[in-house]
């Protein structure tokens, strides 16, 4: 099954290059590293460091309280940290600075694994949540390289598309050492679809851990006196293709009944940031976008988030979250963010990705799911008009993250059993 995949990856190369050429005309940093990513030239990383590899800016975000933890843990080894998009690579120079060594995973083909490995001989690998490379892991193995996949999770919709697969996904599944699942749900169907039973084990996960800096409140709280300080404030944050028109027909319905509001307005990826703006502009809105470092006027109805990095910012600035990719079916956005500030959180009918702590949140009373723009418009409306359900909902959003805090610990625990640490880390 991996030959007849690595075969059918092979061919589908000419698709490939016209997709990344295609997005690097929209995101010039797509270019970055073609060659070591095809394999051509071999990564200049480390040798014998600790790889993690985090495919995006929310596995990267997910990952800093462990890679803080690992840094702790090991500072005399070398720490390597992989992505996939050039949003993750910014965001780890952003987190991490030069106290971590940055690459690009390899696309799956065996050669381009076989010259990255060479290149890095890690002595512990680790995959978050669930890039499952079939060659990768393969490789990984086959040089008894010790393999943990950490924060794992496996949705229903997920699981079910795996299954087509199932012989190729067992192979890849037997290889980590140790599987770390987010709850006993994604353990269930991780082991299901292949994975060894007695190598799975159920940590909670590292979103949890989430911890908002002291700096971001103090930016946020600046941010909203640029706002204008006492009007009220919601942000739809990372929203994603065909969300944007709900959100803007919702914010209209807000408007009619809370006339000074103001929407912060966070598309996921930076690319439609000049198209969202257009489109905010055409409905008639007046716009201020964070780039431009500009005040709100009391004329402002919108403020676009076009900068990266800065999510926590946009929360800390407003009083109500809605958290995106969740009006459009493609599984909702990580709402702990928002949970971590206290922010009564609104949600759409789409949360597979992260579908047990929404539920969990739902049943706490820290968020409320809608079904679309018109009850999204509702839901804003009756937060913004009750402060006291307001601060009773951010007080039970919270509340949940404390009681579910320590996967970051486990997982250390982790991987310990496999590199003892050598420095002064020890379980909180």
């Amino acid at each position: 099954m991996r030959v007849l995949y690595s075969l059918l990856l092979y061919l589908l190369t000419p698709g490939l290059l016209v997709y990344l050429g295609w997005r690097a005309r929209r995101e010039p940093a797509y270019r970055e590293q073609w060659p070591r990513r095809f394999g051509v030239q071999a990564p200049v990383v480390p040798a014998g460091a600790i790889w993690l590899h985090a495919a995006s800016m929310g596995e990267v975000q997910a990952s800093a309280t462990f890679i803080r933890e690992l840094r702790q843990a090991y500072p005399g080894v070398p720490l390597v940290v992989t992505t996939m998009t050039p949003t993750g690579a910014a965001h780890v120079e952003r987190l991490f600075g030069e106290g971590v060594h940055h690459a690009y995973l390899p696309f799956d083909y065996p050669h381009a694994v076989a010259v990255f490995l060479r290149a890095l001989r890690p002595r512990l690998a680790v995959i978050v949540e669930m890039e499952l490379w079939p060659n990768l892991f393969a490789g990984i193995h086959r040089r008894g390289i010790p393999l943990l996949l950490i924060n794992a999770r496996l949705s229903a919709a997920s699981a079910r598309g795996y299954r087509r697969f199932r012989r190729l996904m067992a192979g890849v599944l037997a290889c980590p050492d140790a599987i770390a699942a987010q709850s006993r749900e994604h353990a269930r169907r991780l082991i299901h679809l292949g994975a060894p039973a007695e190598r799975v084990t159920v940590t909670g996960s590292l979103k949890f851990d989430v911890s908002v800096p002291a700096s971001a409140t103090e930016q946020g709280e600046a941010l909203r006196g640029m706002l204008g300080g006492e009007r009220p404030v919601w942000v739809a944050a990372s929203t994603r293709e065909g969300e944007e028109e709900g959100v803007l027909a919702a914010f209209d319905q807000v408007r009619g009944h809370v006339p000074a509001a103001l929407l912060i307005l966070v598309p996921r990826h930076p690319d439609r940031f000049q198209r969202i703006e257009a489109l905010c502009r055409e409905r008639g809105e007046t716009v201020v976008t964070r780039s431009s470092g500009v005040p709100a006027t009391p004329e402002t109805t919108v403020l676009l988030g076009d900068t990266m990095g800065e999510m926590p910012v946009y929360y800390a600035a407003a009083d109500v979250a809605f958290v995106g990719g969740s009006l459009v079916p493609l599984g909702g956005q990580n709402v702990l963010e928002p949970a971590a500030l206290g922010l009564p959180i609104v949600v759409g009918p789409h949360t597979f990705n992260f579908e047990q702590i929404v539920e969990q949140l739902v049943a706490q009373g820290g968020a409320c799911r809608v079904a679309d723009h018109h009850l999204l418009a509702d839901a804003v409306i009756e937060l913004l008009e009750r402060p006291e359900q307001r601060a009773d909902m951010g007080r039970r959003a919270r509340a949940l993250i404390e009681a579910n805090r320590g996967a970051t610990r486990r997982v250390m625990e982790l991987v310990g059993g496999y590199l003892p640490a050598s420095g002064p880390w020890r379980a909180a």
